[in-house]
């Protein structure tokens, strides 16, 4: 897994590219977890390079949801594959989290 953080309009924006399994899941939470205590309160996840997202790695944005969620923040995705967006679906959470096409329809609307 590979993770890039960048800031964009005032929102922090984390690339995962690659498998979001257990090594990864536990790097992605650490990178979560500071941006929060920093203060950070809007989170983008671009997931538009993830190839594999297990239970572990949708912990995590729970995790960053449950937290925002109090803090009035917010937590978008964008740029899921078809087959990720499954798992979203079947598990519930496209309704908990917004899911967008791409980077820039997420930043427009975040």
């Amino acid at each position: 897994m590979a993770l890039k953080e960048t800031k964009e309009n005032g929102v922090s924006v984390l690339t995962v590219d690659g498998n979001l399994d257990a090594e990864g899941t536990q790097v992605l939470e650490e990178k979560v977890l500071a941006l929060l205590e920093g203060g950070e309160t809007k989170l983008l996840f671009d997931f538009s390079g993830l190839d594999y997202i297990n239970s572990s790695g949708l912990r995590v944005l729970v995790l960053a949801y449950q937290r925002l969620k109090k803090a009035s923040g917010a937590v978008g995705i964008c740029g899921i594959k078809d087959y990720i967006q499954e798992v979203f679906e079947v598990s519930g959470y496209d309704k908990i989290f917004p899911l967008y096409g791409d980077r820039t329809a997420a930043l427009d609307a975040m």
